[in-house]
């Protein structure tokens, strides 16, 4: 029988806690105490705050120029102006795809993050580039960072020729977790601007290959409540609870009072969670509302200083920051929900454990200095200590792997 790898943490604060205790670590699980004849790795805590690692449930980080020379942006203002601007971006890029994943997402860990789901453009302008890119930026992050692909056709499957094919092919490559789609009835409707065809491929695509699907939904009024309701009835029909997820869905903040109860309670019927990257005070979803009503809810960062927008840094502290910021987050409960919907949010999408920082919690947890867990959630202090499964993989903004 092999000796336990066995790590002390001594002295910290689970969640600001007044009082310090050590958080044993077994095998990157957490115990109740060090396993007899074991002499375990001591790491002193010195009363900082032990905080869960946070999941980041949407990023596209085949798009950024995070680390790369400035690009200057051209204004856009709809979906086709961003599809070209994308496609612009990757020509200009000097460092291959994979090794600008790998460097942003490696970033993400050392500011505190344990998985993400990585949405990866699909398109004929690209090729199979972006997931063998990503694919290769997820093996080499093994053992410091879970990544989830999405093989996503930003470009639409109807409107571009040549992209159902190549969807088709990601999806039965084996690289990827999830299938994406977008805007069934909007951008990518087709000249009926209806979206069955659309999801008639996505779904006969997820359930050949046992893959899930993460749809982004821009579309607001009845172009985006029509899909929404029809996604929920396909999940339903198909067997698909808690496989299916839809992105930003921002028809969904339209909706108060019973409408949102009713919509609430068909997506916790059916099984199909929701996504927010808390863009702004008018599309963050009401995610206490829906959690309430048993909806899966995740919280994402979405593009990093890509050709949609020159900001994001893949912090996901700074994300949860921000979605208090624009739902007027005041309370010491309700920076807490913030925090909860980054860290558990969306490890309930990605299907992970919780971690709870009690014994049989995975040992994936973040040392910061502070007062409290609202004071850190506001004030963003430098993550100094980052563990995953007992091990340290950052240390003072520096990856360590």
């Amino acid at each position: 029988m092999s000796t336990p790898t066995v790590t002390v943490f001594r002295d910290v604060r689970p969640f600001g806690a007044p009082g310090a205790v050590d958080l044993i670590a077994v095998d990157g699980v957490l115990a109740e105490r060090v396993p007899e004849g074991v002499v375990p790795r001591v790491v002193e805590g010195a009363g900082r705050i032990a905080l869960p690692t946070l999941v980041d449930a949407h990023i596209h980080p085949d798009k950024t120029a995070w680390g790369e020379p400035w690009y200057s942006r051209r204004p856009a203002g709809s979906l086709p102006e961003y599809v070209r601007g994308d496609v612009d971006l990757a020509r200009h890029q000097r460092t291959p795809l994979a090794e600008r994943a790998h460097r942003l997402l490696a970033h993400a860990v050392t500011r505190g993050t344990r998985a993400v789901r990585a949405h990866v453009d699909v398109a004929p302008a690209f090729g199979p580039a972006g997931v063998t890119g990503l694919a290769e930026a997820r093996e080499r992050l093994a053992g410091a960072l879970d990544v989830q692909l999405v093989a996503f056709p930003q470009h639409g499957v109807r409107r571009t020729p040549g992209a159902a094919a190549l969807l088709a092919e990601a999806a039965a490559s084996g690289l990827v977790d999830a299938i994406g789609g977008i805007d069934p009835a909007g951008f990518d409707g087709g000249p009926d601007g209806e979206g069955p065809a659309q999801l008639d491929l996505l779904f006969g695509l997820a359930e050949e290959h046992g893959l899930e699907l993460d749809i982004h939904l821009h579309d607001r009024g009845g172009r985006g409540l029509g899909p929404l309701h029809e996604i929920a009835e396909r999940t339903r029909a198909a067997g698909l609870a808690g496989r299916v997820v839809v992105s930003h869905a921002f028809c969904v903040p339209e909706l108060t009072g019973p409408p949102l109860a009713e919509l609430a309670a068909l997506l916790a019927e059916s099984g199909v969670g929701l996504t927010t990257v808390a863009p702004s005070a008018h599309q963050v979803l009401p995610f206490r509302t829906l959690r309430s009503h048993g909806v899966r809810v995740g919280l994402g960062s979405d593009g990093v200083r890509d050709s949609w927008s020159p900001y994001g840094n893949a912090d996901m502290l700074h994300r949860a920051h921000l979605l208090g910021w624009t739902t007027d987050a005041r309370t010491d409960e309700q920076l807490a929900d913030c925090f909860a919907l980054a860290a558990d949010g969306g490890a309930e999408l990605l299907g992970l454990p919780a971690v709870t920082l009690a014994p049989g919690s995975p040992a994936d947890f973040m040392l910061l200095t502070g007062e409290c867990l609202p004071q850190l959630v506001v004030d963003l202090p430098p993550r100094e200590l980052v563990v995953r499964a007992g091990r340290e993989v950052a240390r003072d903004g520096r990856f360590t792997g």
